[in-house]
């Protein structure tokens, strides 16, 4: 019986009990870095739900929509070439990990730097269907993973923060 209670415990910590939603702004909750200026802008969007966790920095997720084309946003934004979207948990219904990954892979969704560096290591990652539905995660960039590891970070990375 305290496995089952211990069980059921672990599970609900995992799946719902770290996250809290993500109140919108309204105006700025997406942005991309700009080709232009190497800077995040805000992006034209709306129907904006996002969840986060304090217990890790890769634990973000949202989803909007958007009626900028992909030929639009290829000449605008910065692409982000190593998209992996992570697996929201399943009550976060808007956000499908697996069908998005295939969306990028047959070049359905672009992928596009939202905000490098938004944590140390931690890239805020932009995705955007075809039809205009677009997704956010948080993905651990080439600086995070050597310095997460207990490694030096590499060359060209920001200085790595006290603590």
């Amino acid at each position: 019986m305290i496995s089952l209670v211990a069980g059921i415990a672990m599970y609900y910590l995992q799946v719902y009990a770290f996250y809290d939603e993500v109140a919108a702004s309204g105006t700025d909750d997406v942005r991309m870095t700009l080709l232009a200026t190497g800077q995040p802008e805000a992006i034209l969007y709306e129907d904006f739900e996002a969840i986060d966790s304090e217990s890790s920095p890769i634990r973000y997720r949202a989803c909007f929509t958007t009626n900028l084309s992909h030929p639009m946003l290829s000449e605008t934004y910065v692409a982000y070439d190593k998209a992996e979207p992570l697996v929201a948990p399943g009550w976060f219904q808007c956000f499908d990990a697996k069908a998005l990954g295939a969306a990028l892979e047959q070049g359905r969704a672009l992928a596009f730097m939202g905000t490098e560096n938004i944590t140390y290591g931690i890239d805020r990652v932009v995705a955007v269907m075809e039809d205009g539905r677009g997704y956010v995660w948080h993905q651990i960039n080439h600086c995070g993973e050597k310095v997460y590891d207990g490694q030096p970070a590499p060359e060209g990375c920001p200085p790595k923060p006290e603590g």
